[in-house]
Formats: structure tokens, sequence, C-alpha cells
């Protein structure tokens, strides 16, 4: 039986058709009982997302907090209840089909608008409260945050901030892929889809070991790096792409072999003896000042700093609440740190 759809103008409420109560009409779409059964509830969804981004049953279903069993389960069902394969099972790899991919893609998005749907009932109305996800590199959270929360949780009793840290190239799509709802990184962050507001901006400052011959100077200039052995972070940190910037700059030779996996071991190598780096002035503050086995030189002539945001959807339900928790932590960290931060 066909069936028309008039240019009237249809409310969001569907309509329910005269000769078959079994089929609903509404302006954006026409299903059957049988199409609504192929649907995959939520749990099955974050099944599927663990599994694509574990490519491992094991730490999918550790992650999901169920058995390996169940996990297997619940794929089949959800393969079954859609008609398709959406995973290569291997001996020794896990893979997703074409279909598979697409699948995911779409279940991501679907994940996300449930959490904010939980996230705008859990608030019961106010703003910033309930459970946020917050995703942040390694080189900020463990110097900035405990400085900041306090006052946040003070002035947000029912905010539960979920923090997450990860490698700073990785946040924007966790962001848009629906796994966290805020990210603080460093900007800029090139994405129409994301809104980026800035915090502060954080200087860079060189360090070399207590030893080294630039140590008993009080300030070095740029041509006094040429030739300098450099240390940076490995690959995947803006801090890396920022140090390789400055070795171009000033001749200096970055050494790609003794790659750090952290400032800590950053900061460690530089008292061995293996090359002079940059750290950000919150770990400096925190770790570098008062170790008698490195020094903290002056860069004449030249600033270095790095600009740190808040970035979220821009399609994001809690913009108005994003925007309140972007401007206290920017007074946060202008009563906190005003000798060291200077908010954009």
């Amino acid at each position: 039986m066909p069936i028309e759809v008039s240019d009237d103008k249809v409310s969001d409420d569907a309509l329910i058709g005269e000769e078959d109560p079994h089929i609903l009409v509404d302006s954006r779409r026409i299903c059957s009982p049988n199409m609504e059964a192929r649907v995959p509830n939520i749990r099955q969804l974050e099944y599927l997302v663990a599994i694509a981004e574990e490519l491992n049953f094991r730490r999918a279903a550790e992650r999901t907090n169920t058995t390996q069993p169940t996990l297997s389960e619940q794929l089949k069902a959800l393969e079954e209840r859609l008609g398709a394969q959406l995973v290569e099972r291997g001996r020794s790899r896990v893979l997703l089909t074409p279909i598979g991919e697409q699948v995911v893609a779409i279940g991501r998005r679907i994940l996300r608008d449930s959490n904010e749907i939980k996230q705008l009932t859990a608030s019961g109305g106010k703003e910033l409260a309930g459970v946020l996800r917050l995703g942040l590199p390694s080189t900020i959270g463990p110097y900035l945050l405990p400085l900041v929360l306090p006052s946040v949780h003070k002035a947000f009793p029912d905010l539960k901030l979920y923090i997450r840290e990860e490698m700073p190239k990785s946040l924007p799509r966790a962001l848009e892929e629906g796994s966290l709802d805020l990210v603080m990184t460093l900007l800029p962050v090139n994405d129409a889809d994301l809104v980026c507001r800035s915090l502060f901006r954080e200087p860079l400052y060189l360090v070399v070991g207590a030893d080294h011959p630039l140590a008993s100077r009080p300030s070095v200039q740029r041509a006094d790096l040429a030739g300098q052995d450099v240390l940076a972070l490995g690959r995947g940190h803006q801090l890396h792409d920022v140090i390789v910037v400055l070795c171009e700059e000033f001749g200096a030779r970055l050494r790609y072999e003794f790659e750090g996996t952290s400032l800590d071991t950053l900061r460690e190598m530089v008292v061995m003896g293996l090359g002079l780096t940059f750290l950000p002035g919150l770990y400096v503050r925190r770790e570098i000042i008062a170790d008698p086995n490195l020094k903290v030189l002056e860069l004449h002539g030249r600033s270095l700093y790095r600009h740190v945001g808040l970035v979220w959807r821009k399609s994001s339900a809690l913009q108005a609440s994003y925007e309140q928790l972007a401007q206290f932590f920017t007074k946060a960290i202008e009563a906190e740190l005003p000798d060291l931060l200077k908010v954009a």
C-alpha cells in the first residue's frame, strides 16, 4: 500500500496511519515493527564500541564491566538482530568489517547523545551538576588540577568531574566520538565542530643539568643554543612539536633517539647530561626549582609560551554550563597562580 506524505506541516508526534495502525508516519521516517526489532539497545552499542576501540575481547569486557562470554554472546545477538557481521574474530586478532565500522560510527553518536540525556536529567535543571568527563594531557593535569579543583568543588558541589589523561592529539577525536565531554588542551584546535575557550598561557623554561656548560650563566642568547643537544617528549605530544620548531629556529639538534615518555623522564635525562630541554612552567614550579641537580635559565630576547584552553562540542546541549566552567577555571587560575600563568 503506497503511503503519501503531504507538504503540509506535520507535528513532531508520529501520526498513526488510518488503514494500517502498525505503520508509523511522520515527516522524517517511516518504520514498521520489524524495523524497530532490529534496532540495537544502548548496552549492545557500548559493547560494540568497546570492541572496536580495544580490538581485544578481554580488554573490552573489562572496560564494560562484564565477562568475556557475555560480551561475545551480546555481540552475536547484535549481529543476528542487524543481520550483518560486524566483527571478524581471528585467533590472534579482531577486525571490524566495513559495515561494522559504519555501525560503530553511528553507535558512538548515539552513546554520546544518550550520555547528554543522562547529564541533563541528572542535573535536575541545575547548571554544572552531575558527571562531566574531562580529558587532558599528562603535562597539564597533575600540575594544575590540584590547585584549582578544590575551589571548583566548593563552588559546584553537585558537579562530579571524571578525569582522564590522554595523548594530546587523541583528545579532539575522543571529544567528537563522545567518550569525553570536555578537554583541556593546547590551542589552537582547528575543528569547525568544536568550541574553544582560551584559559591561560603558560611559559616554557630552558632547563639544563647543574654541570652543563651553560649552567653558570644567568641567561643565554639564542645563538648559544646552536649545536646543542635538545631532548623532547615523543611524537604525539604537542610539546614535542613545539620543541621541534624551537630546534629549527635556534639551530639545535633534537635527539630523537632519547625521546622522553614523560616530563619526569626528560628531567632525569637532563640530569644525566644527555642534553637540555624546555619544560612547562607548572611542572618547573613544582618539580624543578628546588632541585640542585638542575638549573632553569632565562632565554634572552625570546619569550616562550604555550596556550591552554577548554574545548567542547558545538552541538552539545550543555554549552552554557561549559562556558560557565571555563570562566570559573580562568578566575581560579588567576587567583592561584598570578605570578606564573597569564590569563588569556
